[in-house]
C-alpha cells in the first residue's frame, strides 16, 4: 500500500485522494467504491471530470468513474485500460478492463442494473463486450453495436485526466476515436427482437434518482 500511495502522489494527487486509492488494491474494492458513489447527473451541463475532481465532488458518471478506476489500478501496477462501448441511438458507455487468470473482467458504473461490473471470466474483449449486448437498451430497443480496442491511459499526461482542473475532453475524445469493432452485422441489427414488457419494466430500476426522471434514466 505504501508503494501505491507513493505512486498516486507522484501522479500529483493530494494526500487524501492518494491514500484513498492506495487502499483499493483489488478490482472488487475499486468497484465497491464506485458503486457507492452517487451518480453525477450533470445538472449544470456536461462534465468529464478528472480523478481528483471526481473524488472531490464525490459523484461520477461512467467515464469519470472509469478514470478513477483506471488510476487506482495503475498505482497498483496494472495497465489503466478503458474500453468504449458504442451504441446506436443511445449514449456510449465506458468500462475499465482488467485481467485475472488470463481472462478479462470490467469495472463499470451505471445507474441502471445492467451495465455494471463483469467478473473476469471472458476469454476475449469481444466476448466481454457481448456480455452487455442484451441489456444495452433504449426502451425496448437493443442499441449496442461496437466496442473499442483498449485505450491505455498511461499514454496520456496525468495532468490531462488525473489532476486536470478542467474537463478532460481530450482523453474522452481519444476513447471515442479509438478503433472500434462491430458486434453485429446490419442484417442482424435489422432483425433484433425488442425486449418484452417485463424486461422493459426491470430496466427502469435505478440506484440513484435525479430530480428529473429523464436524467435518472440517461445514466
Amino acid at each position: 500500500m505504501r508503494n501505491a500511495r507513493a505512486a498516486a502522489l507522484k501522479l500529483g494527487l493530494p494526500v487524501r485522494e492518494a491514500a484513498l486509492l492506495a487502499r483499493l488494491d483489488t478490482p472488487e474494492q475499486i468497484q465497491a467504491l464506485l458503486t457507492r458513489m452517487p451518480t453525477n447527473f450533470e445538472p449544470n451541463g456536461d462534465t468529464c471530470r478528472s480523478v481528483q475532481a471526481t473524488l472531490r465532488h464525490g459523484r461520477a458518471h461512467c467515464i469519470e468513474a472509469a478514470f478513477v478506476a483506471a488510476c487506482a489500478l495503475w498505482i497498483h501496477g496494472h495497465k489503466p485500460l478503458l474500453m468504449d462501448l458504442r451504441a446506436k441511438g443511445d449514449d456510449d458507455h465506458v468500462v475499465v478492463l482488467f485481467r485475472r487468470h488470463g481472462c478479462w473482467g470490467a469495472i463499470s458504473k451505471s445507474n441502471h442494473i445492467w451495465l455494471r461490473w463483469r467478473d473476469p471470466v471472458y476469454r476475449s474483449l469481444r466476448e466481454l463486450a457481448m456480455s452487455y449486448f442484451h441489456e444495452y437498451v433504449a426502451g425496448a430497443k437493443k442499441t449496442l453495436r461496437a466496442y473499442s480496442r483498449p485505450v491505455d491511459l498511461s499514454r496520456f499526461d496525468p495532468k490531462l485526466w488525473v489532476t486536470n482542473g478542467d474537463d478532460c475532453w481530450e482523453v474522452g475524445a481519444a476513447c471515442d476515436d479509438a478503433r472500434h469493432y462491430s458486434l453485429v452485422t446490419r442484417a442482424q441489427a435489422a432483425t433484433l427482437t425488442p425486449r418484452d414488457v417485463v424486461e422493459v419494466r426491470a430496466g427502469k430500476m435505478l440506484q440513484f434518482r435525479a430530480r428529473d426522471r429523464k436524467a435518472s434514466l440517461r445514466y
